[in-house]
């Protein structure tokens, strides 16, 4: 355990450098798809150290070796282990009371100086800022000055805070989680923004054919639709699309493997001509070149010529052997 631990922290020393340097103090430490141990994860959320296993829980001994070694490296961290192992990769562990607090105490993390809440433990699964879309939302904070910019499945509206933080004009972030959207309003508080970014609280399908000008009837094949917040036409110079794998609404299906052009079309026309679109797809077998074909594709078919692409990778701290990361992103100029 300690060697494979030591050595994905030693490849990441000029990385670290130039991320405390920003300043970035959230980053993953051990990527163990890639670095030896697959299913297990090393994050560092400011003073908080989570790790997290996926396909077997973590022996005592190897938790035990893991808490000593970065407490040699990276002194002053706190602990939390996060046990994903059974079906759909809930939180299993039992934590002591103390522990527990510890666990649910809310905490920050900053990265490129934007500053983000976390907790280790929360309502829901995942940790509330997701590392591999660094790279995401550094392309947003080069690009964003004096523009507007449409986050769609925002979560905790991490792109968003990003784009108000470097200079946006205007920020919509949705996602039909009150949850997300309330540790979004959040991370807005910490920072010293210049607007107060939007927040719509939407299944993203209806928002965004209502965006895009398509229009979302309150009626479809007879059937009521449950209510929505009425949003008027609109055309943003960034939209930024990271959905999730699958989600089924009576709105429509998110499906990336099958169906992205679902949502592609929408976002595109949401897309006003000379911006650009950002495409997200964390399927990783979903070949990347299949997938960029299919949305250039959708966009001819809706009318719109994509004429720059650009790949964004993830940094260095989500290593690939195969140079080809299961999170895709592409920004395509329109």
């Amino acid at each position: 355990m300690v060697p494979l631990l030591a050595a994905a922290f030693a490849a990441r020393s000029e990385l670290l450098t130039r991320l405390h340097a920003e300043p970035t103090d959230a980053y993953r430490l051990f990527h163990g798809t890639a670095e030896g141990r697959p299913g297990l994860t090393v994050d560092r959320y400011g003073g908080l150290l989570l790790a997290q296993s996926f396909h077997q829980s973590l022996a005592p001994e190897d938790l035990a070796a893991l808490e000593s070694y970065y407490a040699g490296v990276l002194p002053g961290l706190t602990l939390v282990y996060n046990d994903r192992s059974r079906a759909h990769s809930r939180i299993v562990n039992e934590l002591s009371p103390e522990q527990l607090t510890i666990a649910q105490m809310p905490r920050e993390t900053r990265e490129m100086g934007v500053a983000y809440r976390i907790q280790a433990r929360h309502e829901g699964q995942d940790p509330w800022l997701f590392l591999d879309l660094r790279a995401g939302r550094r392309y947003v904070m080069r690009h964003a000055r004096d523009k507007s910019l449409l986050n769609l499945f925002a979560y905790t509206c991490g792109v968003g805070i990003a784009a108000a933080r470097a200079g946006a004009r205007f920020v919509m972030n949705v996602d039909f989680a009150e949850s997300s959207l309330k540790v979004g309003r959040d991370n807005a508080r910490l920072n010293a923004l210049q607007f107060r970014p939007r927040f719509v609280k939407s299944d993203v399908f209806a928002a965004v054919r209502q965006l895009s000008g398509l229009g979302q009837p309150e009626r479809v094949r007879g059937k009521r639709m449950p209510p929505f917040p009425r949003l008027d036409a609109q055309q943003f110079d960034l939209v930024f699309l990271d959905p999730p794998r699958y989600a089924k609404s009576p709105f429509g299906v998110v499906d990336l493997v099958n169906d992205y052009p679902a949502l592609f079309k929408p976002a595109l026309l949401c897309t006003a001509e000379g911006g650009t679109l950002v495409c997200c797809n964390n399927v990783a077998e979903v070949d990347r070149d299949a997938w960029l074909d299919q949305i250039q594709r959708s966009a001819r078919k809706a009318g719109r010529t994509v004429r720059e692409v650009e790949w964004i990778l993830p940094e260095a701290d989500f290593p690939s052997p195969d140079g080809k990361p299961p999170l895709k992103m592409v920004a395509l100029a329109v």
